[in-house]
């Protein structure tokens, strides 16, 4: 698609803090970040919806494997997932590390962004990158 920022981000032309890339998929931090370490992972081709992506089951092994890099990279107990898909018409999946009293809840605060410098973003995406 022709003005899709993650297709820009996916060819290269919009630089990011990516964590991992194959031939299919791209994870990078999101860079409105609801908790240090959120990630986002897309397929590189364009497809509107999660739901749309054909190759899902792949998808999905991929998504699991960075959940697991997360958890160890960022020395938490779990990862949350989610799935929206109104923020950017591009399929994507996010995985945000909890942490005690994250501000949170039980739920991810969708208006709970986090201010983390560029530097930090760059120390966490090394770190993820390197456990993959």
């Amino acid at each position: 698609m022709e003005n899709c920022v993650f297709c820009k981000i996916a060819k290269k032309e919009i630089p990011c803090f990516e964590v991992f890339e194959n031939e299919k998929f791209l994870a990078f931090l999101d860079i409105n970040p609801r908790n240090p370490g959120h990630t986002l992972v897309i397929p590189k081709e364009h497809f509107r919806w999660v739901w749309d992506v054909p190759y899902l089951g792949e998808y999905f092994e991929v998504v699991g494997k960075i959940a697991r890099v997360i958890k160890k990279s960022m020395k938490t107990d779990f990862v949350v997932s989610f799935i929206i898909g109104e923020e950017v018409p591009h399929a994507h999946i996010h995985l945000v590390p909890r942490f005690p009293e994250d501000g949170h809840g039980a739920l991810i605060d969708l208006s709970l962004i986090r201010k983390i410098g560029k530097e930090e973003m760059e120390k966490i995406a090394k770190e993820i990158k390197e456990n993959v």
